[in-house]
């Protein structure tokens, strides 16, 4: 399996969590990912020690409180049923999940010493939009991009159709060079529907150092650390994913790949 693959560990553990990325595991510096899945009335707490998150909930409902503060959180069915609800929160704030019937949620994090105030983006807020044309097109669910405050996570959803490829033309963004490219870390985070399917992801540098492409099922993550990446959806299923980045400087600056940027004239 490549190294580059993140597979849950098919359950969740005593605290919920079925699937975690650190800065550590994936050998990188910015960006934290978990995915947690809590039973009707179970709780799970966390402290946000040292780094921001985002809450993102996948599925079901949740009431996420920290201090004084609560909010009530989700509503849709699947990722592919809704648009995402959201909070942020700084580093330093202790905070608890308590899940109202079946919820599975993403936890995005990364590194920060100030932060923002805490911000929810309700399903309202998100401007989805249409990028890409033909077999290129895919919806777009920006939730903490630079739009919205925070230090440095960029988070988004899309929706690729299937037969659609996506992140496409290839792009990267793993160096500084501005204005025009960025260094960001990025997992995706896969969804496939039906269950049964799976897509294809292929990362890769100029000089050929690095060229993978590998299957990934429904639940699985996918590290970017380097190089161009582009995502495609096999006819029969439609693919979500949900992009964590983070690095250095908060800025999504991307180079695409020179060999397929007439692809987008």
């Amino acid at each position: 399996m490549s190294d580059l693959l993140v597979r849950s560990n098919g359950g969740p553990d005593a605290g919920g969590s079925v699937l975690k990325v650190t800065p550590e595991s994936a050998g990188w510096e910015y960006v934290g990912f978990e995915v947690l899945r809590l039973a009707s009335g179970a709780s799970a707490g966390r402290r946000a020690e040292g780094e921001e998150v985002c809450l993102v909930v996948l599925s079901g409902r949740c009431t996420i409180s920290a201090g004084e503060r609560r909010w009530e959180l989700g509503g849709r069915k699947s990722v592919f049923a809704g648009l995402p609800h959201a909070l942020y929160l700084p580093p330093g704030t202790d905070y608890r999940i308590e899940a109202a019937g079946k919820l599975e949620l993403a936890v995005c994090s990364a590194p920060a010493e100030r932060g923002v105030e805490p911000l929810e983006v309700r399903p309202e807020d998100i401007r989805v939009e249409s990028r890409g044309r033909g077999s290129m097109e895919r919806e777009i669910r920006p939730i903490l991009m630079e739009d919205r405050p925070a230090e440095r996570l960029l988070v988004v959803e899309v929706i690729t159709p299937q037969g659609h490829w996506s992140s496409y033309p290839p792009h990267k963004h793993d160096r500084d060079d501005p204005p025009r490219e960025r260094y960001l870390e990025e997992t995706y985070y896969h969804r496939v529907s039906p269950e049964r399917g799976f897509a294809l992801q292929r990362v890769y540098t100029a000089d050929g150092e690095l060229d993978e492409t590998f299957a990934v099922h429904d639940g699985d993550v996918a590290l970017v650390p380097r190089g161009y990446h582009t995502v495609s959806a096999p006819p029969g299923y439609d693919l979500y994913y949900l992009n964590v980045m983070a690095g250095p400087v908060r800025e999504w600056g991307i180079k695409n790949d020179p060999d397929h940027e007439w692809l987008l004239g």
